[in-house]
């Protein structure tokens, strides 16, 4: 690489500045959670449907929900109290390398096991078959745990998605259809046109509940700091009706960068664990399918510094960068990325983007790469450690002035040059 690091050595890295965007903080306080999610349960359209010794499949997919295992958990409890049987169910289609160890993998990583649950906790890849779509006739199957359940009750967060805009997006909806459909479901809809995904997820999802005991569900809206804004328990009914009105809701409460463009984004790290698409492209800009969805931030350039911890070597989303490091490169296990790729269609998610040795020379590549800058001697940069939290970030000097002029931002700091080690990494 020493020809590419004679190439950049000389481009300057601009100071940085601290700053706070300031978010809409309206949450419910994680003491106060189970109690809400056992009064949603408590209604005569949901929970009035469990009757004693059945048994009870709880949903719980690959999203990192916060407090995750504290609502799970009061579900389990509220199906007790009934006298019922719960069991949760891994339901996040391809997710976990598209094997059952890898589901079951991501849920302890969030605290769900059975010893905390105080219930089974199954995962399978099996699926059978439940009916067929009312439109397109096409086989519906969900998962082989679940199918066994004399009830099932989804849990979800509901958010907008990162690939396709809809009356459903993410929530209980794409529940039923992707994550209860597993590596089948998900591979059948999204191995169609991606510009009907919206109405297949919808027709898949009306399958499941015409064929399947669903109980209802709890939905999960987050504010801009990955609180729990709203708990919503929903009937089957509801969730056509309302379910709509949750996804309008949390397009309003979901955080974003509060500048419309800059030349370089920086993310520190990306993962299954903030987003299913690595980084949340509702922030970073940089979308699976452009002609289909668009948002976020404008970034000339997108460098991708490392991989979570939590994502368990699934890079997916490298794709959408520009600049990576050998760090990141050297984490990245393709058994664990591919089979999402081959699932979804996506495969521009997974290319590698150009390598660097370091985040110094990271940054360096890209800030030497872009030709449409407004300063070339000024540049404008974001640094952000993963796209779920945004609220203290960094950004160039040069971007002070906006900064300045917008009363929804603190500025934390005087301009710093960034601190990196001997080997030119920032962490």
């Amino acid at each position: 690489m020493e020809t590419i690091t004679d190439l950049i050595r000389d481009v300057p890295i601009p100071k940085m500045v601290k700053i706070r965007q300031n978010f809409d903080r309206t949450h419910i306080p994680e003491t106060e959670l189970a109690g809400v999610v056992t009064r949603e349960l408590d209604r005569e359209e949901i929970g009035g449907k469990i009757l004693p010794g059945q048994k009870i499949a709880i949903t719980c997919g690959s999203r990192g929900i916060t407090h995750y295992a504290v609502m799970a958990r009061a579900m389990v409890d509220f199906v007790k109290s009934k006298g019922a049987e719960p069991y949760i169910v891994a339901s996040m289609g391809s997710h976990g390398g598209a094997t059952a160890e890898g589901q079951l993998q991501i849920l302890r990583d969030y605290g769900i096991t059975e010893e905390a649950m105080g219930c089974p906790v199954k995962s399978s890849m099996e699926t059978v078959e439940i009916g067929l779509s009312a439109v397109r006739k096409q086989p519906v199957r969900i998962d082989k745990y679940a199918s066994e359940a004399d009830g099932i009750l989804l849990f979800n967060r509901v958010k907008p998605h990162t690939s396709f805009r809809g009356r459903y997006e993410s929530g209980l909806m794409k529940m039923m259809a992707i994550g209860l459909g597993k590596q089948h479901g998900a591979e059948n809809i999204h191995h169609q046109s991606p510009g009907i995904m919206h109405e297949l997820v919808e027709e898949y999802g009306r399958a499941v509940m015409e064929n399947c005991p669903i109980l209802g569900g709890i939905a999960i809206v987050e504010n801009a700091y990955d609180e729990t804004y709203l708990v919503k328990g929903l009937s089957p009914e509801e969730i056509i009706t309302e379910e709509p009105k949750l996804r309008d809701l949390s397009y309003e409460t979901i955080a974003h960068l509060l500048f419309d463009e800059c030349d370089v984004l920086v993310v520190d790290k990306i993962g299954k664990n903030f987003s299913g698409d690595g980084m949340d492209p509702n922030i970073s800009g940089r979308f699976v399918q452009p002609q289909y969805c668009s948002g976020g931030i404008d970034a000339e350039k997108v460098v991708i510094l490392d991989l979570s911890d939590e994502t368990h070597g699934n890079a997916q989303g490298i794709g959408l960068a520009e600049v990576t490091t050998r760090r990141l490169f050297n984490k990245m296990k393709l058994e664990m990325t591919y089979p999402t790729g081959v699932t979804n269609t996506f495969l521009h998610l997974m290319k590698i983007p150009m390598i660097m040795d370091n985040d110094r020379e990271a940054l360096q590549l890209a800030l030497c790469c872009c030709p449409d800058a407004e300063d070339q001697t000024n540049m404008k940069m974001i640094r952000i450690p993963n796209t779920a939290h945004i609220d203290v970030i960094e950004i160039s000097e040069g971007m002070l002035p906006l900064a300045k002029a917008n009363p929804n931002i603190e500025i934390l700091s005087e301009p710093y040059e960034l601190a990196f080690d001997e080997n030119g990494n920032l962490f």
